[in-house]
Formats: structure tokens, C-alpha cells, sequence
């Protein structure tokens, strides 16, 4: 049996008839740049994360860069990240001539332990900037508590986390801002790059509007030196119509990831521990295994596909060779890294193929 990890030609087939009509919508009005379509979007994607205030933006990194900007991190300053994501919530960082500094992970979650904080913080640290890894939310009030008390901002990387809710709240609003991808292979995914900037801070969204738009507070006026940040109006039509299926595709991610806990209670694997104050979207569903590259490949001769998120965390990359962190630095990122393995996991899997994965998982693992 075939299990593809992700299936964007099935989602575009069903999705045809309400796609294609908002393409030729957005042709015809000639709302290429902005416009008609990325506006409602804006407005539509702030009631749904109940923010005042959503820009829309031309991918997510760009969406971080300029939330670190709106929150003032200048050159020389330090923001407190983790090392288990994806490398640009760190090249943001550098975009401002800031400092990433890394803190280790709980291995319970993979997400930035607050209890490691505190020791992080110095003069020069100016924002902390959790990541709601897989769709799981950080731990936003022990993340806040840190703030208020050392006087700093709260950025959310809620790229991977599209609908989750912490302690009841949607993320996108838990912080002074939270920026979002919609890269293709999101929860909810533009039809190309697309991103964007959430909060309920007036001078935020100012900042963020002029910024993506070449520092533009009216037609060739320009009150500083932009950006071209823009989202593009094809994206915004798309986004717009995977907003309305968003409910029932997180529904449909939520279901498999209890089935496949049920079905490897007792495999050799260990999983992430979700609150249940809280609601994870399960942007991946990771195990993690000894000897991962050989369950790789051994599920891959069974026809299943699988990611690693991700092989190597951001102190080791050569990038940031600069820092100084050998490994050790922090050995739950570091472990993590070398144990996770993403399982295939989007609305369009049936439930055979999900029974299929977790009976190969098992087999090849064993179980306790």
C-alpha cells in the first residue's frame, strides 16, 4: 500500500470548483498585488483568531521579520528562541542584526522549556520568541510570566499551528504578536508562498502595514525604508476558501493522531504529551524511535512516506556555526533531532492507510 506523506493534488481536486472561479475572480478585477481578496482575507483570519488586527504578507519569514521589527529588536539585541524548528525563526533574528539565543526544549513536548529561560535573559535580550512546534502550543503563561518580569515582548511563531488553542484561546493573540506560514505544505496552505502578521496592537499593525508596502503610509509617501512584503491577491482568494475547510480538516488531523496513539500505545516509540487544557492541529504527528534512519527506510519498502522535522537543530547548523554552541549545548534538542520522525498525517488519508502505518511502525520497532 502506497501512504504518501502529503497529498496536495488531492486536496486541489477537491477543492477545484471553489478554487478556480476566485482565480478567474482576482483576474478579472486585476487585484494582483493586495486588493479586494487579500483584504476580506485579513479581516476573515482576524475573526477566526480572534485578534483585531491581521496583515497579510508575502511568506512567514518575511511575517517574522517584520513582528521582531513592530517589537523593536534593533542590531546587537538578543531574542530567546528555541533550537528545534525550522532555521528561520533564527534567520529572522539575524534579519534585524539581532542574537538568537537558544534555550534546550522539554522533552515532553518539543517545545521551548520555560523552566531554562530565565537563566537566558541579560541586558541586552529584548523579545522571547516561542514556536508552537507540530501544531502544540508553547506554554504561554509561563512564557509570559518570564516577560512581564524581565520587561520583555512575546512573539509567537505559530507557523505549524493554524486554529490551535491554549487553555481555550486560539493562538495568533497570546502575545504582543504572532506570525503565521502558509507555505504548501501547511495546515491551512496558500497556492505558493504566503504569510502572515496577527495582533491586537494598534502601532503593531501600522508599523506592518507600512512596512510590507516599501514603508508606505499613503501612495508614495514613505515614512521609512520598507519592505516588498506584499501578499499576492491569488493567495489571498485561495486562502480565503481554505479558511472555510479549516474546521474540518483539523477535526480530520485530530482524529488520526488518536489513532495512531491508540494503535502504538505499545510500540517501542515515544510521542510528544499533549495537555488536555490545550487543542494541538497536528501539523506533524512525530514519534520518536532508536535507530530512526532504519525505520525510514524499512517503512519506506513498505510504501510509506516520512519526514524527518527536523534532522538537526539551528545551533548545529554550519549557519550559526558562529555562536559557539558545540553539540551538548543542549542535548533534549539534540536528542530530539536525532530520534523524530513524522508520520504521514493530512485530511485526505483513509483509514486503512493510518491502520496500514501504525501495524508497519510497530512490526518494525516492536513493542513493550
Amino acid at each position: 500500500m502506497k501512504v504518501p506523506v502529503l497529498d496536495l493534488k488531492g486536496e486541489f481536486e477537491q477543492l477545484r470548483g471553489e478554487i478556480l472561479p476566485a482565480l478567474e475572480r482576482v483576474c478579472e478585477n486585476a487585484s494582483f498585488i493586495l486588493g479586494e481578496e487579500v483584504e476580506a482575507f485579513e479581516q476573515e483570519f482576524a475573526d477566526f483568531c480572534g485578534t483585531k488586527h491581521c496583515i497579510a504578507l508575502a511568506n512567514g519569514t518575511a511575517a517574522l521579520h517584520l513582528g521582531l521589527l513592530a517589537l523593536g529588536v534593533q542590531p546587537d539585541d538578543e531574542v530567546i528562541t528555541t533550537p528545534n524548528t525550522f532555521l528561520a525563526t533564527a534567520e529572522a533574528i539575524s534579519y534585524c542584526g539581532a542574537w538568537p539565543v537558544f534555550v534546550d526544549i522539554d522533552p515532553t513536548t518539543a517545545n521551548l522549556d520555560p523552566r531554562l529561560i530565565e537563566r537566558a535573559v541579560t541586558e541586552r535580550t529584548r523579545a522571547i520568541l516561542p514556536v508552537h512546534l507540530y501544531g502544540r502550543p508553547a506554554d504561554m503563561d509561563a512564557i509570559g510570566e518570564i516577560a512581564e518580569r524581565h520587561k520583555l515582548r512575546v512573539l509567537e511563531d505559530a507557523a505549524q499551528a493554524h486554529g490551535a488553542r491554549y487553555r481555550g484561546r486560539r493562538v495568533g493573540g497570546l502575545g504582543a504578536a504572532a506570525v503565521f506560514s502558509f507555505y504548501p505544505t501547511k495546515n491551512m496552505a496558500a497556492y505558493g508562498e504566503a504569510g502572515a502578521l496577527t495582533t491586537d496592537d494598534d502601532q503593531i499593525a501600522k508599523f506592518a502595514r507600512a512596512a510590507r508596502s516599501h514603508g508606505q503610509t499613503a501612495r508614495y509617501e514613505h515614512e521609512f525604508v520598507g519592505y516588498n512584503y506584499r501578499m499576492h491577491g491569488f493567495q489571498g482568494a485561495v486562502l480565503r476558501i481554505k479558511l472555510r475547510h479549516l474546521y474540518g480538516w483539523t477535526a480530520k488531523r485530530q482524529e488520526i493522531a488518536r489513532e495512531y496513539r491508540r494503535l502504538l500505545a505499545d510500540a517501542r516509540v515515544e510521542m510528544p504529551v499533549d495537555d488536555p487544557r490545550d487543542e494541538c492541529v497536528y501539523h506533524q504527528f512525530v514519534i520518536y524511535a532508536n535507530n530512526r534512519n532504519a525505520v525510514v527506510a524499512q517503512l519506506a519498502e513498505r510504501g510509506i512516506e516520512t519526514i524527518v522535522h527536523y534532522p538537526k537543530p539551528a545551533h548545529l547548523q554550519p549557519a550559526y556555526s558562529s555562536l559557539g554552541c558545540p553539540p551538548g549545548t543542549f542535548p533534549q534538542a539534540e536528542r530530539a533531532c536525532e530520534r523524530v520522525l513524522s508520520l504521514p498525517i493530512h485530511p485526505g488519508l483513509t483509514a486503512e492507510q493510518v491502520t496500514y502505518v501504525a501495524h508497519a511502525v510497530r512490526e518494525i520497532v516492536g513493542h513493550k
